[in-house]
């Protein structure tokens, strides 16, 4: 199991439909990724986590508090490929009212642990949108740096993407 200082993570399943949809739903998570997540996403949504977990062995984890066994958000390894690089990424997605309580970077630095000593990658990387200034925050305070950026086509939409990324020392 995988876990912090204040929180837990486990694998995602069809029983989360209901807090999946509360997480992809909530309006600072529309905002960032530009939509409102139909039943039909949230299905989908969850079956993408699957296969993460058997392809890659890890993708996005709810994120608990161990104390409250209150769900905070979403947190993982995503197996990217980005310009033609397979990479490690660290994903988090949050509930608005479970922004500022460090959360986020918390669970980022827990996958960071896990990519560099399980996974022996030799690097770790975040892709952000411009606009989430917080998302881009915790980049930097996990220690990543801006390398570059790219754009992503989602649902037909151009989204360009910041690189931030943190090598393996």
């Amino acid at each position: 199991m995988i876990q912090s200082d204040r929180l837990i993570f486990r694998e995602i399943n069809e029983k989360d439909f209901a807090i999946i949809a509360k997480i992809m739903r909530d309006e600072g998570v529309q905002k960032i990724w530009g939509h409102y997540f139909s039943d039909d996403d949230i299905r989908e949504w969850i079956e993408k986590r699957k296969s993460g977990y058997q392809n890659n062995g890890i993708d996005y984890l709810l994120a608990i508090n161990r104390h409250t066994q209150e769900v905070v958000g979403q947190i993982g390894l995503l197996k990217e490929t980005i310009e033609g690089e397979i990479v490690w990424a660290i994903g988090y997605i949050l509930m608005s009212e479970h922004h500022g309580n460090g959360y986020a970077t918390e669970g980022a630095n827990t996958m960071i642990n896990y990519a560099f000593h399980i996974l022996k990658a030799p690097k770790i990387i975040c892709e952000i949108r411009p606009i989430n200034k917080s998302s881009i925050a915790v980049a930097k305070r996990l220690g990543m740096v801006e390398t570059g950026s790219f754009t992503k086509i989602y649902r037909g939409i151009e989204m360009p993407h910041l690189i931030f990324e943190l090598d393996n020392k």
